[in-house]
């Protein structure tokens, strides 16, 4: 990589650093460090066997969620394309770098997918990979359970079955509970990897959310079967 690109890159983490630094729900500066730390291992994996250009991984990493659609007052999927399309044409990145850059964080999430919105390059289905990790394993039950609090959810309902989410729509209804989307998505993720190094990460840290999922639920049998009750004699 040149060494403009390479400054073009870290300027891109100080881009992202300054907005969401403080960022409370999970998606914040260090899940998009981390996102950009194991998309650059897949992506040095990955060039062994075919042509990667690590320039737009790497840019598109740090770039995926300057505007996750979640936090958008219209579920616009779009903003945090155009924010990333905007900063990177102010750096004069090329333009073919731009497009797909633009196409990775504009089609990235689930909700994407379940559209039918398909990653179709090598660079975004290893971003793609990475940022799935982020969502699993040890760090992934904090970041649920921290946008569980941001959402106002209980952690846990027994009497709130998951869901088989099939459009857009029950995806957004979804995870009225923090434990229920484990269910509805996150315990899927292992199986949706593009890659041979993201299925490797993926099955241990599908592994450890089974095992926590195992004590959480033995926990809280344990105390509903000691007939504890909140509402009162």
């Amino acid at each position: 990589m040149r060494w403009k690109d390479e400054q073009i890159v870290k300027d891109a983490g100080f881009f992202v650093k300054d907005l969401l630094e403080k960022e409370g729900t999970g998606h914040d500066w260090s899940h998009c460090y981390r996102v950009y730390s194991l998309a650059t291992d897949i992506a040095e994996k990955e060039r062994k066997e075919r042509d990667v250009d690590l320039f737009t991984v790497q840019l598109a990493a740090w770039l995926h969620d300057v505007k996750d659609w979640k936090f958008t007052s219209d579920g616009n999927s779009l903003e945090g394309a155009e924010i990333a399309r905007t900063w990177l044409l102010n750096k004069k990145v090329d333009k073919t770098v731009v497009d797909k850059v633009y196409q990775i964080v504009r089609d990235i999430s689930y909700k994407c997918n379940i559209e039918g919105n398909l990653m179709t390059n090598i660079e975004g289905k290893i971003v793609q990979d990475a940022d799935r990790l982020e969502a699993m394993g040890a760090i992934g039950i904090c970041r649920a359970m921290a946008y569980g609090g941001y959402k106002k959810r209980p952690i846990h309902d027994p009497q709130i079955e998951p869901v088989e989410i099939k459009t857009v729509e029950q995806y957004k209804k979804s995870g009225r509970t923090s434990i229920n989307h484990f269910f509805e998505k996150l315990l899927k993720l292992k199986d949706q990897m593009h890659t041979q190094r993201g299925r490797e990460l993926a099955e241990k840290r599908d592994c450890f959310m089974r095992d926590f999922l195992k004590q959480f639920h033995h926990e809280w049998e344990q105390y509903e079967l000691r007939g504890i009750n909140t509402e009162g004699e």
